[in-house]
């Protein structure tokens, strides 16, 4: 899948204007948080205020943990831009997803990153609280000796994916935000014969029953 050229030269000019300079990018795909339209497994048993409260709670977190992460970031938001929100004001480039499913919007975005001359690229997203600035750190220094880096998740599929070659397979052919999205990549992974290296398994929040453990957060 190749990316539109006036698709790179728009993000070419929002790098620009940030004067992003490292060889590292950190890409963090987010929904934008409105009232019924994020958490909704989680809306299912606790309803779409509370589920909105602990999404934000979670972007919150994201935010602060991967602005300390000494790289280039990009914030990819699902349906609009908010030229008003911390992301904006804490130095992220702002983009909007571009695919028709989740593995072709995060294929778009690493032939982006790739095509603009970055090495290492790390794809998060924003439903973990356990994710932290070592562990992206981590990543970022596992990819020095490992072609492809990724952070489990307990529900099957993963909290991170990095790269510093694009491999279009990871993202097709594949049942997303289910339990094999995790197995599915490791046998693309050992097919393609590639390095990859596996991070600590933390917890995706997805479910009511996933907060259990974070009582003192919310």
């Amino acid at each position: 899948m190749a990316v539109l050229p006036e698709r790179v030269q728009v993000v070419e000019e929002a790098f620009r204007k940030k004067n992003m300079h490292s060889d590292n990018l950190i890409m963090i795909f987010v929904r934008n948080p409105e009232l019924g339209k994020v958490k909704t497994r989680l809306a299912k048993t606790i309803g779409n205020e509370k589920a909105l409260h602990i999404y934000n709670l979670l972007l919150d977190h994201t935010n602060k943990v991967s602005k300390r992460v000494n790289a280039d970031k990009a914030i990819f938001y699902s349906d609009y831009i908010n030229d008003t929100d911390q992301w904006k004001n804490d130095g992220f480039i702002q983009l909007m997803q571009k695919g028709n499913d989740l593995g072709e919007k995060m294929s778009n975005a690493f032939l982006i990153a790739f095509s603009m001359g970055y090495k290492k690229v790390i794809i998060i997203g924003s439903d973990c609280f356990d994710l932290s600035e070592d562990i992206i750190t981590d990543a970022f220094n596992l990819l020095d000796e490992n072609e492809v880096v990724l952070g489990p998740a307990k529900d099957g599929g993963y909290y991170l994916l990095g790269m510093k070659t694009f491999y279009a397979s990871l993202f097709q052919n594949k049942v997303w935000s289910t339990e094999n999205v995790l197995l599915d990549t490791l046998l693309d992974l050992s097919n393609l014969n590639v390095s990859s290296k596996l991070l600590p398994t933390l917890s995706d929040i997805d479910e009511e029953k996933d907060l259990l453990q974070y009582q003192n957060l919310i």
